[in-house]
């Protein structure tokens, strides 16, 4: 793990020269999966910047940073950032989802097995991981953003999963996450009363896959491996919705120095 969390270390830190495009797909859906409604997608400018360090960590934090340029085929509105139709786009801040193998915060998990297998015909070592503290006790809160009618969960949430990472360099091919088990959200007496909500909600599942792939730049010539594709899937009962996102990576650029961007062939 101690080779794992380097390589993570250092794609946060060759991460931070790339920009690309991402395009987010939300599909609200019932609770037996099926479409419920129209889908919504956003287009964004997608970065991936480090934050200092945090007191007592050596390794930096890193945040995925967005500049949203289309959603549904159309540039941006004012009103797109209360309306409830935006509750699902994409938070211009956001946590990099593969900051858990960073030393500083492998503690935080348990790393059970590790064996050998196989990732798009790459051998790949798999290495299944568990919160150590087992015990989620989220609490709804309103969206911080500020979206009608639009909610999150705050508070500790164990999860468990399985991560590829290349046999030989240990980069990250994949990582699969879910829920350690169903999760009984507490739901405040102020949201309760404004919403009419039940004391508790329940979140069922809250899967995520995400898939690496390699980008060839040039001048000078550089193979990396980039985020592909995240699939994840939110089923939440007593009343919200669940939903089903796709996001995709695409038009990967670099920048070498100030006022030079190199785009990938």
């Amino acid at each position: 793990m101690t080779r794992v969390g380097e390589r993570v270390a250092e794609y946060y830190r060759r991460a931070q020269s790339v920009i690309c495009v991402e395009r987010s797909t939300v599909q609200p859906i019932r609770l037996n999966w099926t479409p419920e409604g129209f889908a919504r997608t956003v287009e964004s400018d997608l970065r991936v910047e480090s934050a200092p360090p945090a007191d007592g960590d050596t390794q930096p934090y890193a945040t995925v940073i967005r500049d949203i340029r289309r959603i549904n085929g159309r540039a941006p509105r004012e009103r797109d950032k209360k309306d409830r139709a935006g509750c699902t786009d994409p938070n211009p801040l956001s946590p990099e989802p593969l900051a858990f193998l960073l030393a500083a915060h492998q503690d935080d998990y348990q790393f059970t097995s590790v064996r050998s297998g196989r990732e798009r015909d790459r051998a790949a070592l798999i290495i299944d991981f568990m919160s150590t503290n087992r015990t989620s006790r989220p609490e709804l809160i309103e969206d911080v953003r500020g979206h009608d009618d639009c909610f999150d969960w705050s508070g500790p949430v164990a999860t468990r999963g399985r991560v590829w990472v290349d046999a030989k360099s240990h980069e990250v091919l994949r990582l699969d996450r879910r829920l350690a088990g169903p999760v009984d959200v507490r739901v405040p007496w102020n949201v309760q009363r404004r919403y009419g909500l039940p004391a508790w909600v329940v979140l069922e599942r809250d899967d995520l896959t995400l898939r690496y792939t390699t980008v060839a730049f040039s001048d000078p010539d550089e193979v990396v491996l980039l985020p592909e594709s995240i699939e994840s899937l939110t089923v939440v009962r007593s009343g919200l919705q669940s939903i089903r996102r796709t996001d995709r990576f695409s038009s990967y650029r670099r920048f070498l120095t100030a006022g030079r961007v190199i785009k990938a062939p």
